[in-house]
């Protein structure tokens, strides 16, 4: 659920994060470092990052370095990559917030554009940006009666079949309510920030992120009536494969890990009890981006 009017404190610890192998991003590393630098301020570089640009000497931090001890996060990339950091803070449950810069194709989470990066950082340094609060998911994977894996998402926790596996049997429960059975390629848990992710693409509604709500999406359901539905956030999600020894049925979380489940393992899928903070660069409300980056409502 998003906050959209609280401000930043003023920051000073910058961490940089671009997408692996981004070398369009490495003739602006060195700029926005020694910018920063004479604003009195600190940038610490991902490892990989600062390997992009090696002449400059950046200072460098792991990624997991980066969640806990800076300010802020700058990321340099698409969407994946925010995701990325934003899973990393999640799992750290830190209070530090991202600004997003596109270097892709869509980018809807990095709105900022390249020619608006320094009045966004400039307002980040004097405590004048806007900082959303955006609901996670936690995932917890019980295996044999006992857990075996955690993983926090920002968009969304998907159950889905393998390549050369046929449709896949899910049985879904809210709360401790039985909802139904999906026979399909798949089902999709999502916020309101990932209903414009997988979800989207596959069939499910847009729900504006200031929604206190979860969107269970079947991905290609055999039957019409397996329909997308909305449910409040504070009802847990339970999810577990109905399998044989022909199936192959993956989780995948926000696209970024992943693996493969087994007979009798159950996925439960609920808010995080951390929120990411997500850096508002601009004063474009949330259906304007809409707008802008999916063409919604053209004709």
């Amino acid at each position: 659920m998003a906050k959209p009017n609280d401000l930043l404190a003023p920051v000073r610890r910058i961490g940089i994060l671009a997408k692996t192998q981004l070398h369009a991003a490495a003739p602006h590393l060195a700029d926005i470092g020694s910018w920063l630098q004479a604003r009195g301020a600190e940038a610490i570089f991902e490892t990989a990052t600062a390997a992009l640009a090696p002449a400059a000497n950046l200072q460098s931090a792991s990624k997991q370095a980066l969640a806990t001890e800076a300010d802020m996060v700058l990321v340099l990339g698409g969407d994946g990559t925010l995701l990325s950091m934003a899973d990393c803070i999640g799992e750290a449950r830190s209070p530090i917030p991202i600004l997003g810069v596109n270097f892709g194709s869509l980018g809807f989470l990095t709105e900022v554009t390249l020619p608006e990066l320094r009045a966004s950082l400039e307002a980040a340094l004097d405590g004048r940006a806007r900082v959303e609060e955006r609901m996670m998911l936690r995932a917890s994977i019980t295996r044999d009666g006992q857990p075996f894996a955690r993983h926090i998402a920002l968009n969304d926790v998907v159950v889905t079949k393998g390549a050369r596996s046929r449709m896949i049997d899910l049985s879904v429960h809210v709360g401790d309510e039985f909802v139904t059975r999906v026979k399909a390629d798949g089902l999709i848990v999502a916020t309101p920030t990932g209903s414009t992710a997988y979800n989207l693409a596959a069939g499910g509604p847009i729900v504006a992120p200031s929604m206190d709500a979860l969107i269970l999406t079947p991905i290609a359901p055999h039957t019409l009536t397996n329909r997308p539905i909305v449910i409040p956030a504070h009802a847990p999600v339970r999810v577990q494969p109905i399998m044989d020894d022909r199936d192959e049925v993956f989780v995948t979380f926000d696209g970024q890990q992943g693996f493969e489940l087994q007979g009798r393992d159950q996925i439960d899928v609920m808010r995080s009890e951390t929120a990411l903070r997500l850096i508002k660069p601009s004063t474009r409300s949330y259906f304007e981006v809409l707008r802008t980056k999916l063409k919604w409502g053209e004709r």
